[in-house]
């Protein structure tokens, strides 16, 4: 299974973004306490387009918590990281699959970063620009995984309207 993880956040519409995208992945989510916000808030329904009851999440702690017997490919996503994403075997396999993000304002500590070293990657993007908005993070992240594993598990088809739509008059 893969998953997506946050560390911290602090942005409501941004968790409720990556919200919709881990139900359109297919992917569990994990959110790492402290965050700057509560579920409750409307901003997240609005941001996730009500697709929270589809949701499949947990919430944790602290990091510790959450990696407490926990196995699998854990990959940290940090404008630190010296690798792109495409540069790493996001195949699909029997271990689980873990895209870790941090907060918005301090993203992943630098302890938590040096320990995983080697798994500390980032999203390439023009020398002028310090960060993109974390829920862009995780959907170009998302994807680059989903299309190592050929998109395995989502449709391929328009399933709203019918994939013979722009065949009707």
């Amino acid at each position: 299974m893969n998953h997506i993880v946050l560390y911290e956040p602090e942005i409501p519409q941004n968790t409720g973004n990556i919200m919709r995208t881990a139900v359109a992945m297919n992917m569990k989510l994990h959110l790492i306490e402290p965050m700057g916000f509560r579920l409750d808030e409307k901003s997240i329904a609005r941001s996730s387009v009500n697709y929270e009851g589809k949701m499949v999440y947990e919430v944790h702690d602290t990091f510790e918590e959450f990696m407490d017997g926990r196995k699998g490919r854990f990959i940290f996503l940090s404008r630190y990281g010296d690798k792109s994403p495409d540069s790493v075997d996001m195949q699909a396999s029997e271990e689980d699959l873990y895209l870790i993000f941090g907060s918005e304002s301090s993203g992943i500590p630098k302890a938590l970063l040096n320990t995983y070293r080697s798994d500390v990657f980032r999203v390439p993007m023009h020398a002028s620009m310090r960060s993109l908005n974390l829920a862009n993070t995780v959907a170009i992240v998302a994807y680059e995984a989903m299309r190592q594993q050929a998109f395995k598990g989502l449709s391929g088809t328009e399933v709203q309207k019918g994939s013979d739509f722009l065949d009707r008059d």
